[in-house]
């Protein structure tokens, strides 16, 4: 069989599996680490250190499991899609390395900043890395959508492809995504007045994010003709942005209540409807718009090896640990200072 004739066959149970297991991944990483980074983002709109100790106070049982799902995302297109993982890295070594630092950064200044180092250097490092990281992962997406260059199977752009005016765009759009996740959180979560401090800062988050996100999706119409394609073909998908709408009126309506739920519950769906046209516009493909499912799986007995061990052991695992973690810390946290 050759490439054309890969690229067209119908991907196996056990390659869309594996196709779904890792979406799945990355949107709970997103969900669950994104609102630890909006955290993060929004810890250096402050200078109040009561308000920054309960800020990584409500996410300290939670921020280290979230980062777990990477490393599941990671490890899975490894095994899987070693072709994706072949092409992905060389298309992305500059996000991918930002990222890095900005997830070590923020590590090492969670820890060590509750343990009494250079409050300045912490304090800075954890916001500052919890932006970088947001900002790179935003504007991975936007490559994304723009479409990876591939020849003869391997990467054949440049190393600041994914650095071009939209995926800019979607990088800051997620860093207001995911502190809109973070304000969410703390409104969810806290049972003191960084409550009405994230109250009084989550409506500028959401109209921030909108308007950087409909920025975006007028350059998307404008370059990104591989979505364009897929719109035509799938007029439905434009129902996520009906769902998208609706969930950011949803956040904005909550607020007004003052219901302490619905903002968060509305961020999460906004992000599901975002995640749902993604998936929609670039399906079949993983590497838009060149490789897909099918092309990109590894052997099928790689793929059952993988299934045996990680998918039915480790995945569930992870799963059962970020529910309980969840349902233990459900609630308000009452929290001291760090």
């Amino acid at each position: 069989m050759n490439a054309a004739e890969m690229s067209q066959a119908a991907p196996s149970f056990l390659a869309l599996f594996w196709a779904g297991a890792i979406a799945f991944s990355i949107l709970v990483y997103v969900v669950l680490d994104g609102l630890d980074l909006g955290v993060g983002i929004l810890f250096g709109a402050t200078r109040d250190p009561d308000l920054r100790g309960e800020m990584m106070g409500l996410i300290a049982p939670f921020w280290d499991g979230a980062e777990t799902w990477l490393i599941v995302v990671g490890a899975s297109l490894f095994g899987a899609f070693p072709a994706v993982y072949a092409i992905f890295l060389p298309a992305f070594y500059l996000p991918v390395l930002l990222l890095l630092i900005g997830l070590i950064f923020r590590g090492v200044a969670f820890e060590f900043r509750g343990r009494g180092g250079p409050s300045r250097l912490w304090s800075g490092g954890f916001w500052l890395g919890s932006g970088l990281a947001a900002f790179v992962q935003g504007a991975a997406v936007g490559a994304m959508i723009l479409g990876v260059q591939v020849k003869d199977g391997q990467y054949a752009g440049g190393p600041f492809d994914w650095l071009r005016p939209l995926p800019v765009l979607t990088g800051i759009g997620l860093m207001f995504g995911y502190a809109l996740l973070g304000a969410g959180w703390m409104i969810l979560k806290s049972p003191t007045r960084l409550r009405d401090w994230a109250y009084a800062r989550a409506p500028f988050l959401a109209i921030g994010m909108a308007l950087f996100l409909a920025l975006a999706s007028l350059l998307t119409v404008l370059q990104a003709h591989g979505v364009m394609m897929r719109l035509i073909e799938r007029p439905w998908a434009l129902a996520f942005f009906l769902a998208g709408f609706l969930a950011l009126w949803g956040v904005l309506f909550g607020i007004g209540r003052r219901s302490d739920a619905l903002p968060f519950a509305c961020a999460i769906l906004f992000f599901l409807a975002a995640f749902g046209f993604l998936a929609t516009a670039f399906w079949p493909y993983m590497i838009p718009y060149s490789v897909t499912v099918a092309s990109a799986a590894a052997p099928e007995k790689s793929l059952s090896f993988l299934f045996w061990g990680a998918g039915v052991v480790a995945l569930p695992i992870v799963l059962i640990y970020s529910v309980v973690i969840h349902v233990l810390f459900r609630g308000k946290l009452s929290v001291a200072g760090h």
